[in-house]
This record gives structure tokens, sequence and C-alpha cells, in this order.
């Protein structure tokens, strides 16, 4: 497979289809792909379902496609914050669907995606609302939850580092979701600091192969997450 190293950010989510589900990485805003959520947002792919840690913050990068009316779903482990206003606004008014899925079993289930697991059993959320509706078993007298992978039609995610090969390199808490969304969608498309002939990134450092990868392209800004992957 060959990665595409993309001129710009709008040639980087060229294609992605009305529908789709699109993965999004970050962590707040550590590790965000806010210039390829921008060029989504000018592409004008809509009725997106979007699987993220959070639902946006401020009014930038996820919050910025959110307001635009581009989301008929989000899928996420803390839809509320100070500063996700925009998500409020949108659910209590009734125009965006909500799944609220704990931490650890979203970044699992995207994992059993790209795994080939078909599904799993899980203890969190066993006896809450989360778990309405749910296979659950007994198993060594613990309850477990059954849970379905997420998978994506598309990934967009932030690394530090891209070689012309597609290895990619993370930066401390950017790192966060990157690897198992690049291994859960069908196109993952990276947005990097810095890409390196191929052979200058030491092969130890490697978090997400090539393989995983279709699309990378260049910042053209540093994000302000640049203060908080240095200091966390």
């Amino acid at each position: 497979m060959t990665v595409k190293l993309c001129a710009d950010a709008d040639e980087a989510v060229a294609g992605i289809q009305d529908g789709s589900t699109v993965l999004v990485g970050g962590f707040g805003m550590a590790g965000m792909p806010v210039e390829l959520i921008d060029a989504l947002i000018r592409q004008g792919a809509t009725d997106l379902t979007v699987v993220s840690n959070n639902a946006g913050n401020g009014d930038t990068g996820l919050a910025a496609l959110l307001a635009k009316g581009r989301v008929r779903k989000m899928i996420c482990s803390f839809p509320r914050q100070s500063d996700s206003y925009v998500f409020d606004g949108l659910y209590r008014a009734g125009e965006i669907e909500l799944e609220v899925v704990p931490q650890g079993n979203l970044a699992e289930r995207m994992r059993a995606a790209g795994a080939g697991i078909g599904a799993f059993f899980c203890p969190t959320g066993a006896g809450t609302l989360l778990a309405e509706g749910k296979e659950t078993r007994v198993i060594d007298g613990r309850t477990y939850v059954l849970e379905y992978p997420i998978k994506g039609d598309v990934a967009l995610i932030g690394a530090h580092r891209s070689d012309r090969m597609g290895n990619l390199v993370y930066r401390k808490t950017a790192r966060n979701f990157g690897p198992v969304m690049a291994t859960a969608a069908t196109t993952v498309i990276a947005q990097v600091r810095e890409v390196v002939d191929t052979g200058v990134l030491d092969p130890e450092s490697v978090v997400t192969p090539s393989i995983y990868v279709d699309r990378v392209v260049q910042e053209t800004t540093v994000q302000e997450a640049t203060v908080l992957e240095a200091t966390v």
C-alpha cells in the first residue's frame, strides 16, 4: 500500500462521504487534528457520526464542525465540560444524537474493531443506564456487559512526525486515541507537524506503522495544544 502525501488538508479529506462514521483523535485539544477538521467543514460532508473522546472545546476544531450542523450523532465519553457550549446547545435543542461510552470502553471498542474481534464482555457500566438493552452475563461471579466494536469509515488523527512511507510518531499526551483509531478505520488520514525522509525515524519509536495510514498532510500552523503536550 502506498501512502499519499497530500499537498494540503483539503486534498487530504477529499472524498469523505455524507453519512460517514468519522473517528476524531484528541484528548481535549491535545492531538486534535484541527486543520483536517477545518478542511472537512470546507469539504461539506454532512449527516456524520463522529467518535471522539469529548464533544468539542470552545468554538474551534470539532466544536466548529458541530456548529455547522454536519454531525448527526456524537459517540464520546465526555460530552459536557466547561467549554462544550456548542454541543450543549445542539443537544438541548434535540438537533444531535448522543451515545455516551465510558472512556476505557471507547478505546477498547475501537481496538476490537482493529483486531477483528466480533464483540467482548466488559464489567464497566454493568448495573447502570449505560447497560440498558444490552446483553449481560455473569462470569466468575461478576456481571459483564456485551460491547460491540466501533468501526470508522474515516479516522482523522494528529501525530508529531511521519516519514514518507506514513509511519507515525506521536508526542506525549497527543498520542491518546490516535493509535487505536488508526487500526479501526477504512481510511486513515494523519495531520503531522513534520514529514521526514524514510529511514530518519527510529523504528523503535514508531507507534502507528504505515500499513494503517492512507494519507498524510503536514500542518501549516502550530496548534494551541503544543503547550499542553510539552508540559504533561
